[in-house]
């Protein structure tokens, strides 16, 4: 699925008897998810767990109503409390290192992604309690697929990815985007200062995807799937550097 601005809310891995959801869009995209899960018979009630790749409340805004459904919500405990606490409180838990002003005055139109944050409720969704949390890298084996979670501090203190091996599939997050909305920029990137929490450890971690297998697909939070060898992919990042 992809939203304007090519922000992907929401992508699953399938199994033969459940679903994993991989981060859980905007407060508005309920239908839109019901409906792909209608093309294959599926329901909200097949998501066994959600894989949480960060706090921002833009992948986090159907948390609440697929816990509510029977899903399994995981998180970095890093970033654990911005569930607890509500989607207000990304602010406080993982302040960004520049304002968006600067970004706003510099380019008018990156004024389309608050925006459209705001217009899909990214701000108003109820907290999450009782999600399950995990502090080091591990194989998630009690999750359909068996996915191993990969710390990517940076854009939050808990930003992760989850490598599905067997599929060829690693989901980066935020970590690794290939369009942000507040620059503009387009192809793999690190995500501006202005989402950013940490620059230092934001530009070390693409280090921790340079060894996965040269066939690997990267699924970015926003913008296009990335093919090819993933250290091209992350080789262009860190020469884009943090903007």
């Amino acid at each position: 699925m992809s939203a304007p601005g090519g922000r992907a809310p929401v992508s699953w891995s399938r199994s033969p008897t459940a679903l994993v959801l991989i981060d859980a869009g905007l407060p508005s995209h309920p239908g839109r998810l019901r409906e792909h899960l209608a093309g294959s018979d599926r329901s909200l009630a097949d998501i066994r767990a959600v894989l949480l790749t960060h706090g921002h409340p833009d992948h986090t805004g159907l948390t609440r109503a697929l816990q509510r459904a029977g899903a399994d919500i995981r998180v970095h405990e890093q970033d654990a409390a911005i569930l607890r606490d509500g989607p207000r409180s990304a602010l406080r838990h993982a302040k960004p290192e520049r304002s968006m002003l600067a970004y706003l005055l510099h380019r008018p139109a990156a004024i389309t992604t608050p925006l459209h944050l705001a217009r899909k409720g990214a701000f108003t969704a109820p907290a999450t309690p009782g999600v399950r949390v995990f502090a080091t890298d591990r194989r998630l084996d009690e999750v359909p697929g068996s996915p191993r979670a990969v710390a990517l501090p940076g854009h939050t203190q808990g930003s992760t990815g989850y490598l599905f091996p067997e599929r060829g599939l690693f989901f980066t997050g935020d970590a690794l985007v290939t369009h942000d909305g507040l620059t503009g920029h387009t192809g793999p990137s690190l995500v501006c200062r202005g989402f950013t929490h940490d620059s230092h450890a934001a530009l070390a971690s693409p280090d921790r995807i340079d060894g996965l297998p040269a066939e690997t697909v990267l699924l970015p939070g926003h913008g296009e799937p990335v093919t090819g060898a993933p250290r091209t992919a992350t080789d262009q990042a860190r020469r884009s550097g943090l903007r």
